[in-house]
């Protein structure tokens, strides 16, 4: 079925391009400071994601799910940081095909001498920018479209 292409207003371009620069912008900055210990961006955000659960693991899919990720793509993420020690893959018991990562004690050191300085450049680069009201508002448009991606609710 051909549909008509809805272009971007202007106000919608601006702010869409302004969204995506502010984030390309952030992660490169935000990076800088985390190669210091030797992560990426991306590694930051698994390790974080591991250190949240108590047992510090989390089953592939469920971590591809929660960052966004394609299976593949985590799949290869995880394994060069199983090279450099940071995670490991655990087989689930309770399901054979089933895949947990893990954080290693050195991924979890890591991670703990690279937080402070990377919660302080998100402070500095992007919170000490914003009002308490523009931080409201941008909770509340990331909750309403992480939800609307999550149930797809989007209409095609």
């Amino acid at each position: 079925m051909a549909t008509s292409t809805q272009w971007l207003s202007a106000e919608q371009l601006r702010a869409w391009k302004g969204l995506s620069l502010m984030q390309l912008q952030l992660q490169a900055r935000l990076g800088r400071r985390l190669g210091e210990h030797g992560l990426s961006y991306q590694d930051y955000l698994v390790l974080a994601t591991l250190s949240d659960q108590p047992d510090g693991r989390r089953r592939v899919v469920e971590l591809s799910d929660e960052l966004g990720w394609e299976k593949s793509r985590l799949s290869h993420h995880i394994s060069r940081m199983c090279e450099r020690g940071l995670v490991v893959k655990v087989p689930c018991p309770s399901d054979l095909r089933g895949i947990y990562v893990m954080i290693t004690s050195v991924g979890r050191s890591t991670l703990e001498a690279a937080a402070p300085g990377h919660v302080d450049d998100v402070q500095r680069y992007f919170f000490q920018r914003l009002s308490t009201t523009q931080v409201a508002t941008l909770t509340k448009i990331a909750d309403g479209v992480l939800k609307g991606l999550a149930g797809d609710d989007v209409q095609e």
